[in-house]
C-alpha cells in the first residue's frame, strides 16, 4: 500500500505539498481529478488510487489497474499557458516519467510519440492528458500516467506487450520512491515549458529520449492514418510521417511499428 503520510513529507517542499489525495480503490484517478478541477481544485492537486476499476488510456483503451500492482496517478495544473502549447504536456510528462524510472529503477525508457513508456519492446506505461481551454489560455490539464511496477502477468491479445519495473530488474521497486521522484521531475518538465529558452531543449531531449521519432517505419492509427518512416518532429512537437506521396504532420493519434517493403 501506498504510504501517504511519508508522501507527503517527501512533497513538503514541491508544489503538491498537503494536495495528495489518496483512494483504495476508485474509477478512475483521471475522472477523479477532472471533477475536482471543475469544482475549483487547487493547481497541484495529485490524485492517487491503490486500484482503478475503470482505468482508461488515450482513444478510450482500458488500462489493467490491479489492486497494489502499479502507479495509478493523476496531477491537476493550472499552468498560466497558451492553449496552442496543451500538446507539449504529454512529451513533458513522457520525459519525467523516463527520468523517475531510471531514478528509482536504473532503467532506460524508449518513449513512443506521444505518450507511450517502453522499456525494449514492451510498454511499462503510458500518458492521459486532457484539459479544458478557456479562449486561448489552458484553463486545467489533468496529466494522467500509469506504470506497471509489480505485475508479473499480463492480459492477453495487448497491442504492444507489457512489462513491469519488477520484471525488468527481478526486484521490488518502491511505488512511494517512485511516486515522489516523478512528482519532482513532472514539477520541473512543466516549470519549464513556461520558460522559452527551456522549453526549445524539450524536443532535443525528446528525440535523445525515444527511437521512434526518425527513421522507424510505422503505421499511425487515428484521424491521419497512413504508413510511412518517422522523420522527426516539427516545431510544435507533432510527428512528421515520410509517406510514398507526402510528408504527414501527425496531430493526433497513435504509432506501431510497421514492414515497409
Amino acid at each position: 500500500m501506498i504510504h501517504v503520510p511519508a508522501l507527503q513529507a517527501d512533497l513538503a517542499d514541491t508544489v503538491f505539498a498537503g494536495k495528495v489525495h489518496f483512494s483504495p480503490v476508485t474509477e478512475s484517478t483521471n475522472t477523479d481529478a477532472l471533477e475536482a478541477a471543475r469544482a475549483g481544485a487547487p493547481h497541484g492537486s495529485v490524485y492517487l488510487a491503490n486500484e482503478q476499476s475503470a482505468g482508461r488510456g488515450r482513444a478510450a483503451n482500458a488500462w489493467q489497474s490491479a489492486a497494489g500492482e502499479g502507479l495509478y496517478v493523476s496531477v491537476l495544473l493550472r499552468p498560466p499557458m497558451q492553449a496552442s502549447q496543451i500538446h507539449l504536456l504529454p512529451l513533458a510528462a513522457g520525459l519525467a516519467a523516463a527520468q523517475a524510472i531510471h531514478a528509482v529503477a536504473g532503467l532506460t525508457v524508449d518513449l513512443r510519440w506521444p505518450n507511450d513508456l517502453l522499456i525494449g519492446q514492451r510498454k511499462t506505461g503510458g500518458i492521459l492528458v486532457e484539459s479544458k481551454t478557456e479562449a486561448s489560455q489552458v484553463a486545467f490539464a489533468v496529466v494522467g500516467i500509469g506504470i506497471n511496477v509489480h505485475q508479473r502477468s499480463f492480459a492477453p491479445g495487448l497491442s504492444t506487450p507489457a512489462t513491469s519495473l519488477d520484471v525488468e530488474t527481478s526486484r521490488r521497486i518502491s511505488r512511494n520512491l517512485l511516486l515522489v521522484s516523478l512528482l519532482k521531475s513532472l514539477q520541473r518538465e512543466t516549470q519549464a515549458l513556461l520558460d522559452s529558452a527551456a522549453c526549445e531543449t524539450l524536443l532535443e531531449r525528446m528525440a535523445q529520449s525515444s527511437t521512434w521519432l526518425r527513421g522507424r517505419p510505422v503505421q499511425v492509427h487515428g484521424p491521419q492514418a497512413c504508413i510511412g518512416v518517422t522523420a522527426g518532429l516539427d516545431q510544435h512537437g507533432f510527428l512528421l510521417v515520410r509517406t510514398d506521396s507526402a510528408l504527414v504532420t501527425v496531430r493526433t493519434g497513435g504509432i506501431r511499428a510497421a514492414e515497409i517493403s
